[in-house]
């Protein structure tokens, strides 16, 4: 049945992607005949209210005769979606709005004219996602919809527009942009006593650090007017452009340390080239596509195909900046064979490898572990995944800056004769190390 097709790909697409925060959300719909077409998903508490504004309806057929109870909106919960389904496939409802797992918000039966509005209460405390139904297949629906959800917060009932879950996360962006600031001035003392050993890519890391700081700054603003007013009142555009300009700087800090420029030879080889020239034009396109994601919404007849743009985008990135890293171990192994610096060599290819396991560890922790945990934990916790993920980002800025920062004596490149030779008999162990 289309409707159940419908259901399980918006069910498996949100097991890996969280909607945008619920703000207040106007949407138009135009000669649509999707079965269903989710909306915004939301964690209400016990005091949980959603306004519904319907207006400019139109249907393709103005037959009088039509059953106007089987097109309408619900709420429904994540879990309840499976079960939802198994009605459907069953025939035991041919319609998802008289299931009895959902909560019926409103039908096009309490239409005046072109329009209606509802205010609907919801007291039992759960993530429910907006849904509207259209079960007349042959009826093609336009309209203009306004939705606010909301929780009411404290005796004097004011609104709050983000979900249950998320409602601390201004002030967890706040303090965290608190950190980069120190650690930004802490990297600018660091560069200023260290002067005379800098490197250009020492400034670069610091132009990262403080971009980072900004970006959170922005998304602390941000979803602190969404959280008060339900609308970003521009903070969202500097969160854009402050995300495009850190996530480019960062995969080009990647690939820039993972070649060994600045640190070990002052030029880029061509293929090398390359991947910045693979690497940052994908981060545009994620970004684009970030933004549609987060803008539309999941009621978007595209928005299934953005959001695979953006996570194919962002796999081929993170694949493509390992491979820097990769050729240098294998130069560096090479030339520890051939120029008579075995010792020196080793330490450096033991660096690199150990960045190399760190990439690794910190793709796979921010891209697949924070969507793990966003999938398993309850609504009510559904900060600790944006904790999670941003204190990974952390440790690896703190990393890459403590492992690469400006030094005299590097313990990596001052080696003694002892371990001259001792590194010579373990370079002999290396031919049987694989990546």
């Amino acid at each position: 049945m289309a409707i159940s097709r419908c259901l399980l790909l918006f069910l498996l697409i949100s097991l890996f992607a969280s909607f945008g925060f619920a703000e207040i959300r106007y949407t138009e719909i135009r000669s649509d005949n999707r079965p269903i077409i989710p909306f915004d998903e939301f964690g209400f508490t016990h005091t949980g209210r959603l306004e519904l504004n319907v207006s400019g309806i139109k249907l393709s057929d103005s037959n009088p005769d039509l059953d106007y109870s089987k097109i309408g909106f619900f709420l429904c919960t994540r879990d309840a979606w499976l079960h939802v389904l198994q009605e459907l496939e069953d025939a035991e409802v041919t319609c998802a709005l008289n299931s009895r797992l959902v909560k019926v918000v409103s039908d096009f039966k309490s239409m005046k004219g072109d329009s209606f509005n509802a205010l609907y209460e919801e007291k039992d405390a759960d993530q429910y996602t907006l849904v509207f139904a259209n079960c007349l297949s042959q009826i093609k629906v336009s309209m203009n919809v306004r939705s606010a959800m909301y929780n009411l917060d404290g005796k004097k009932n004011v609104r709050d527009y983000l979900s249950a879950g998320k409602t601390i996360l201004p002030r967890v962006y706040f303090f965290l942009s608190l950190v980069y600031v120190t650690l930004a001035g802490i990297w600018i003392y660091v560069l200023y006593k260290k002067r005379l050993t800098v490197f250009r890519i020492h400034f670069f890391m610091l132009a990262v650090v403080i971009l980072k700081a900004f970006n959170l700054i922005c998304e602390a603003e941000d979803k602190s007017y969404i959280k008060r007013t339900g609308s970003a009142h521009g903070w969202d555009v500097l969160f854009y452009i402050f995300s495009f300009l850190k996530g480019i700087m960062l995969f080009t800090l990647i690939v820039l340390i993972g070649t060994g420029w600045s640190f070990l030879k002052p030029y880029l080889q061509d293929k090398e080239k390359k991947v910045l020239m693979i690497v940052i034009p994908l981060q545009v396109v994620a970004n684009i596509a970030q933004v549609v994601i987060d803008e539309t919404g999941p009621f978007g007849q595209d928005w299934i195909t953005w959001k695979q743009v953006f996570l194919l985008v962002d796999v081929v990135c993170c694949c493509a900046v390992l491979f820097p890293i990769v050729w240098s171990i294998k130069n560096l192994r090479e030339a520890a064979r051939t120029d008579g610096k075995a010792a020196v060599n080793l330490m450096k290819l033991t660096l690199f490898r150990q960045y190399y396991i760190v990439v690794i560890c910190y793709i796979y922790f921010t891209r697949v572990v924070v969507y793990a945990l966003e999938t398993i934990t309850s609504y009510k916790y559904l900060w600790t995944s944006v904790v999670a993920g941003e204190l990974a980002t952390l440790a690896f800025y703190v990393f890459t800056g403590y492992k690469f920062k400006p030094e005299a004596h590097n313990p990596y490149f001052v080696i003694d004769d002892e371990e001259e030779e001792a590194a010579a008999e373990q370079l002999k162990l290396e031919d049987e190390f694989e990546l």
